[in-house]
């Protein structure tokens, strides 16, 4: 596994991979040269040589930041620091099942280069502007026991303005591509060591989909098909780890759609579980399993996915045609009644929760 990690200044990308390094067994590799193949081309052109040289003054320059934020540093071995992203990457990729980390990545270009690997994991780390400052101020200086406190909140907000949005090296770009966005408030390494505990930052659904995270995924983008006026709902069937069937809520074909006025009752926003008789819209299972057919699946191996716990109606139906087991991700007003038809029917139910992923804020999350 390969993670990299990057973030704004003082954000705590370092001590996210030290956290790897020192409690999950992470080696972590460092690029000693950020410049692109491209930038280092010799040219007769003047002013093609003079971007050259400030991308490169520019990446230097961050680059130096980027290792200055880390404080005193332990001392890098030689076989861990290499001249270029490339030789970084050969090395990892000849290694890959062992446990490797860097936050040396300042370009999406290299970040396309490691995102090409299926073993590649991108987490980004940023706190708010004052606390990212007062975190700047306060920390060693690299050869000197003393704090800086020399530098204003304005000059700090102009360094941190030039490293994320900086046209040429900004780090804005690739800390939006991350899997997971941490949001860095904790004001000790003990309390910010224990919350990436609760994370879960390994699990192998990060770095390719398990069947659940798979089917779930297409429910959910099924469901970004709907325009019903109550709420959108997407499914899957599924047999043998093949899809059988898609579908989504709506109103039956050859009417009008629901997001047109073609359904009275959800156009005049009733309560869930009220007027359902006036109803219009076909549910997502519904039409899952209208597209499926019975002769699909009554053998018994059928697994319907739904982004949302299938009402009284709809399970009755799953249990008609045969589904054998039915996997969703958010609740609904009739759970209880639902669970009650499955278990009697011998339907098993199971709610599937992914690992987090997104925006993560470490101060809120709960500890054990």
């Amino acid at each position: 596994m390969f993670i990299g990690v990057c973030g704004s200044i003082c954000a705590g990308k370092s001590t996210v991979a030290q956290y790897l390094v020192d409690h999950h067994g992470f080696t972590q590799l460092y690029v000693s040269d950020q410049r692109l193949p491209s930038q280092k081309t010799t040219t007769n052109g003047a002013d093609t040589q003079k971007e050259q040289d400030s991308v490169e003054t520019q990446s230097t320059s961050i680059a130096a930041e980027q290792a200055n934020n880390r404080g005193l540093l332990p001392q890098r071995r030689k076989q861990h620091v290499f001249a270029t992203a490339d030789e970084l990457l050969e090395f990892v990729t000849q290694r890959w099942r062992e446990r490797w980390v860097t936050d040396d990545i300042f370009s999406e270009a290299v970040l396309d280069m490691y995102a090409r690997r299926p073993f590649f994991l991108l987490i980004s780390v940023d706190a708010p502007l004052t606390v990212r400052w007062r975190r700047y101020c306060n920390r060693p200086n690299n050869n000197t026991t003393t704090t800086t406190t020399t530098t204003t909140l304005e000059k700090f907000a102009l360094l941190s303005d030039d490293a994320l949005y900086s046209t040429k090296t900004g780090l804005l770009p690739l800390i939006s591509r991350a899997t997971v966005r941490l949001l860095n408030t904790s004001d000790s390494l003990a309390h910010l060591y224990a919350t990436l505990g609760t994370l879960d930052l390994l699990n192998p659904d990060r770095l390719r989909p398990s069947w659940d995270s798979y089917f779930m995924s297409l429910a959910s983008l099924a469901a970004q098909r709907s325009n019903c006026m109550k709420r959108r709902v997407g499914c899957v069937v599924v047999r043998d780890k093949r899809v059988v069937s898609t579908g989504y809520n709506g109103t039956p074909r050859g009417l009008r759609n629901c997001g047109e006025g073609g359904c009275g009752r959800c156009n005049e926003g009733q309560g869930s579980g009220h007027g359902l008789a006036t109803c219009l819209c076909i549910h997502a299972e519904e039409n899952a399993l209208l597209e499926a057919g019975r002769e699909r699946l009554r053998d018994g191996n059928a697994v319907l996915y739904c982004d949302t716990c299938p009402c009284l109606t709809c399970s009755i139906k799953i249990v008609q045609v045969g589904v054998s087991e039915v996997v969703y991700s958010q609740g609904y007003s009739m759970d209880g009644e639902t669970a009650a038809v499955f278990r009697e029917a011998g339907v098993r139910l199971r709610q599937f929760v992914p690992p987090a992923k997104g925006l993560i804020h470490l101060e809120k999350l709960q500890l054990y």
